[in-house]
Formats: structure tokens, C-alpha cells, sequence
């Protein structure tokens, strides 16, 4: 089986990790920290604020079972893209909504589905989700994996 990657930041990454896990095609998850300007960050330093890091999710998918384009389609469904730097009760830089992506078919994906969405009239304020370039993901510690499936919180918990 060939599988890609894609990372996906939508605020907590506990329940954004657990919701691309429930998606057919998905082969494993891993959450963690993407987008920052520091190596190896710990969870209190990135929620300090000064890593510049998201939680992010990285997501390995079966290309013949589900596209790009389907997981951008969870992502939207899952957060709001309206908020800058906060989900829910969650603020912060950290929480920010972003899309990583990994090759230039991504970016293309990307910037069409949040232009698309944008213009849809679903959402009343503008679309402030960052489309950039994925650069170094590093995986957040372990007791953050496969979090809500590991206690019980059977929602999304965005």
C-alpha cells in the first residue's frame, strides 16, 4: 500500500487527532506541533505562546481509499476557520486553524478548497485559516497520542 501524508492544525489536537482517526482511509495519526520557529518544543513551550508552533495533526491516508480533497472536507467540518488563534474555549496562537502542506498538488488543494468555502456564504466572517508550507512536524509527547480514545471522550472534543 502507498500512503501519503497531510497536517492539519484546527485547535486542540486531541480531538482533531481523533476525528481524522475515524475517517475511512486513514492509516495512523500523530499528534504534535507544526509551524513554529523552535526544534523539539515541549507542550509547555509551545503553549507559552513563543514557539510559534500549532498543535497540529499528522495524518498518513490511503490515497486509493480517501483523497486530499476528502480530508480537507473533515478539516473544514470540524473547527471553525473564522476564529483567529482560538477553538472554543482554547486561546492562543497555538490553536490557530492551518493547513501544512507538503507538496505543491497540496497547496493547489488547499488554497481551492478555502477559496471555495470562503465564496460558499457558510460562514459570515472570512476564512483566516494559513495555508503555508509544512516544514518540520515534531510529535508531541506521548500521553497526548490517541488521547480521547484513551480516555473515554468518545466526541470530537473540538
Amino acid at each position: 500500500m502507498v500512503t501519503e501524508k497531510a497536517i492539519f492544525a484546527a485547535g486542540c489536537f486531541w480531538g482533531v487527532e481523533s476525528a481524522f482517526r475515524k475517517q475511512a482511509g486513514v492509516v495512523s495519526t500523530e499528534a504534535g506541533y507544526a509551524g513554529g520557529n523552535s526544534a523539539n518544543p515541549t507542550y509547555e513551550e509551545v503553549c507559552s505562546g513563543t514557539t510559534g508552533h500549532a498543535e497540529a495533526v499528522l495524518v498518513e491516508f490511503d490515497p486509493a481509499r480517501v483523497s486530499y480533497d476528502e480530508l480537507l472536507g473533515l478539516f473544514w467540518s470540524i473547527h471553525d476557520p473564522t476564529t483567529p488563534n482560538r477553538q472554543g474555549p482554547d486561546v492562543g496562537t497555538q490553536y490557530r486553524s492551518a493547513i501544512f502542506f507538503l507538496d505543491p498538488g497540496q497547496e493547489a488543494a488547499a488554497l481551492a478548497s478555502k477559496k471555495k468555502l470562503g465564496g460558499s456564504g457558510h460562514y459570515r466572517g472570512n476564512i483566516v485559516t494559513e495555508i503555508r508550507p509544512a516544514g518540520e512536524f515534531y510529535r508531541a509527547e506521548e500521553y497526548h497520542q490517541q488521547y480521547n480514545e484513551k480516555h473515554g471522550i468518545a466526541g470530537c472534543g473540538i
